[in-house]
């Protein structure tokens, strides 16, 4: 079972990890709205990204309040909770944890007192620079003369050290210091944050993770997607851009770039990582997710009797192939989709049972059937070994998978917690092996050619270091080597 406070279960089974999504940010300027409400639902649309902790901060123009705990959003916030959080300005953020472990110390948003006031910030992605800023934030603190905070201590993230840079300006305004402190900062990071009056966003130069802003009546919405815009009703205006620093209030939107443009966006946003009724890029990840079970059809297909998805984010994939085939679509297994999603421990007898807490298989549906199995991705093969095995005692005559990704073999370091190399099925075994080794009849993966054809996006304009290994932005040993505790092993900032 992974770290953490002890209380959050994510993997009802050891042997069974899938992707951990990135985080999902939300901020929202708007005088005269319930700015928390606004963001407890944007947060709600984006709690797919994140289901460890969540947090929301506020501002009345006077003071910034921040609260946050542990849980999912409908856990931490009730009317009551919501009500108290008064203001005309709010960020928001819903957390899995890539840098530092899962406790109450690195639910954000983050907060810091400054010399100008209160500064409340959160951050989808992982940076890559980490140890490096932990010096770079003492050497500051120190030239400031500024005091140690106490969550400089217990919080071991990287979106501390962002904050904790942020307060060593203590000449500057906010925007000066973001667009300092933004330049220093390596790896994957979109960032919403605020004082007292103003919102504002930023996103590193490859763009690796999404960031988008809207249009609220009079008001501003920054959001890790553009469905998250749709739940609250804003208006979608356009992607921050790779790079660029903006500053949201009654004047306007003021722009920034504090590095040039090298946009390499994450493509397993497109497998997995975003909602179906998102775009990127203008591309909708839905149509993007169909057209890749189309491409599978023709590039694998098979004599079969009905088409299944793994649910959920694998079912537009399965769509599209039975569309391509011909061959019917079906709902073989009915999905628990809050299993492992839940403050309750399960128990040894429940977890040996694995895989079944989340899946049921529709023995009337299934029997006597040849299926295609459709999922997004492959990382252990743990969860795939054991659909099959449950198809086939549910009387399946034959079962073929298809995934609509190319094979994982290289772990990610920008946001997404994938498993270690040596975890990773595709790293070490051929796809012939992976077959056998999951029981399947046949297998067949999408190319990664033809996943960036069907994404719509030029290769050369993103990330796909999970499936080819080329990183846009260099690794540091003590990334690759410990990788989300890493600062546990560095160690907090040092007080002055």
């Amino acid at each position: 079972m992974p770290g953490g406070d002890g209380l959050l279960s994510f993997d009802l089974h050891p042997d069974d990890k899938t992707p951990k999504d990135a985080c999902g940010v939300f901020g929202v300027w708007a005088p005269g709205e319930e700015v928390a409400k606004l963001t407890y639902f944007g947060l709600y649309a984006l709690q797919h990204r994140g289901q460890e902790s969540a947090g929301i901060a506020v501002s009345n123009g006077q003071q910034v309040l921040v609260y946050k705990d542990m849980g999912l959003v409908s856990q931490v916030f009730d009317e009551a909770i919501l009500e108290s959080l008064v203001g005309h300005l709010a960020v928001g953020h819903c957390r899995y944890s890539t840098t530092g472990a899962s406790v109450w110390a690195n639910a954000q948003p983050t907060f810091r007192s400054t010399s100008a006031g209160g500064l409340a910030l959160a951050h989808n992605g992982n940076l890559t620079n980490s140890a490096d800023l932990v010096e770079l934030a003492a050497k500051r603190a120190a030239e400031a003369d500024l005091a140690e905070s106490p969550g400089d201590r217990s919080s071991t993230n990287d979106t501390t050290l962002i904050t904790r840079l942020l307060a060593t300006y203590p000449d500057r305004s906010l925007l000066d210091a973001a667009q300092a402190v933004c330049a220093e900062l390596r790896g994957a990071f979109s960032l919403v944050f605020m004082d007292e009056e103003t919102l504002y966003a930023a996103r590193d130069p490859q763009g690796i993770r999404p960031l988008v802003i809207g249009r609220l009546g009079a008001g501003w919405v920054v959001a890790s997607e553009n469905a998250a815009l749709d739940i609250v009703g804003a208006e979608f205006v356009r992607e921050v851009e790779p790079g660029e620093l903006v500053a949201l209030d009654g004047d306007g939107v003021r722009t920034r770039r504090f590095a040039p443009a090298e946009p390499k966006g994450c493509l397993f946003e497109f497998v997995y990582l975003s909602r179906p009724d998102t775009k990127i890029s203008g591309r909708s990840v839905h149509e993007t997710r169909v057209e890749v079970g189309r491409r599978l059809a023709r590039d694998f297909p098979v004599e079969a009797d009905l088409v299944i998805p793994v649910p959920e984010s694998a079912t537009p994939g399965a769509i599209g192939y039975a569309e391509e085939s011909g061959i019917p679509y079906g709902h073989g297994l009915v999905k628990n989709s809050y299993v492992g999603r839940t403050f309750i421990q399960p128990s040894q007898t429940l977890r040996q049972l694995g895989i079944r807490l989340k899946y049921n298989p529709l023995r009337e549906v299934i029997e006597g059937r040849r299926l295609v199995m459709v999922d997004d991705s492959i990382v252990r093969g743990n969860t795939q070994r054991a659909l099959v095995r449950m198809l086939r005692e549910a009387g399946a005559a034959e079962v073929h998978v298809r995934i609509a990704s190319p094979p994982v073999k290289w772990p990610c370091f920008y946001g997404i917690d994938f498993a270690s190399p040596k975890e990773l099925i595709a790293a070490e075994q051929t796809v012939d092996e992976i077959c056998a080794s999951i029981g399947a009849d046949s297998i067949g993966f999408i190319s990664l050619d033809s996943l960036t054809e069907a994404s719509g996006v030029p290769a050369d304009r993103l990330c796909r270091a999970c499936f080819d290994g080329s990183y846009p932005v260099p690794i540091p040993e003590a990334a690759s080597r410990h990788g989300k505790f890493q600062l546990e092993v560095v160690g907090p900032p040092a007080g002055n």
